[in-house]
């Protein structure tokens, strides 16, 4: 799980109660079952017509992957990727062809299938930038779909808001409870507003993140096959791969590079 989204969530919270709490109030009067009704009824009615029923029924399944994606190991990538580089400069490309079969990552196994079946350099990279893009597509409909439903919630509240302030303007007739009805009526646009940048818009900042570094990771295979491909000196291969690395990594990487490896011991001098 994903600790940091599950303590943000757990910050807005009480930082809204916090300052209820503060102020005064009594949080049992913002509970307004009315104006959560037209908010999530009406974000997500204007979601189902703004997007594909299979996208919309795909919400959970998003909200799963912003809190429990897998954290992902570049370093190790890396490892692979030069231990591949490695085996082909020692014993040939073709001796790749029982070791893609053990890799975990099918783009990685794909990719260096490719390279044993003699594809050229070209039509690799062509293959596997086409399939980048396309999961760029997939992705950003997803987070696009959570940012629109950022977009609708707070209009959606202040629907409700319009909606409650009618209904307060046609009783009038009784004064001692005008305040009150008026307060009842904003709680929608608070609502609105809070569920948009609290919820939909912060899990969308997160998905498209892991786009990015999903992304990052597959450009990274792509660059280690290229390498691959080309022959290159598993020393450079890992200089240049580590290029992806944050510089803490980087110091962790030479940290742990046993001695008379020449080949960590001189990418760790590189970076």
């Amino acid at each position: 799980m994903d600790i940091a989204t599950v303590a943000g969530f757990v910050l807005a919270i009480g930082a809204l109660l916090g300052t209820v709490l503060m102020e005064g109030g009594d949080p049992a009067s913002y509970a307004s079952p009315s104006a959560a009704l037209i908010i999530l009824g009406g974000t997500f009615a204007a979601t189902f017509v703004s997007f594909p029923l299979e996208r919309v029924l795909s919400l959970p399944r998003l909200i799963a992957k912003a809190l429990f994606a897998p954290k992902r190991d570049t370093a190790a990538t890396i490892d692979q990727l030069v231990k591949l580089v490695e085996r082909a400069r020692q014993q040939g490309l073709l001796s790749l062809e029982q070791a893609a079969q053990e890799l975990h990552d099918p783009f990685l196994r794909r990719g260096v299938m490719m390279v044993v079946d003699g594809f050229q350099p070209e039509l690799v990279r062509a293959v596997l930038e086409n399939e980048i893009a396309a999961l760029e597509e997939r992705h950003k409909s997803g987070y696009g779909m959570l940012e629109a439903m950022g977009g609708f919630s707070p209009t959606m509240g202040i629907i409700g808001t319009v909606l409650g302030l009618v209904t307060v303007l046609s009783h009038l007739d009784n004064p001692s409870e005008l305040g009150h009805s008026i307060a009842t009526a904003f709680i929608a646009t608070l609502m609105g507003v809070s569920l948009a940048n609290l919820v939909w818009l912060p899990l969308a900042g997160k998905l498209k993140l892991r786009s990015k570094e999903e992304v990052a990771g597959r450009e990274l295979i792509l660059e280690g096959l290229a390498a691959l491909q080309a022959g290159e000196n598993p020393r450079i291969v890992r200089q240049k791969l580590e290029a992806y690395l944050a510089p803490k990594a980087k110091g962790a990487v030479a940290k742990a590079a046993p001695a008379g490896a020449a080949d960590k011991v001189a990418s760790a001098r590189a970076a």
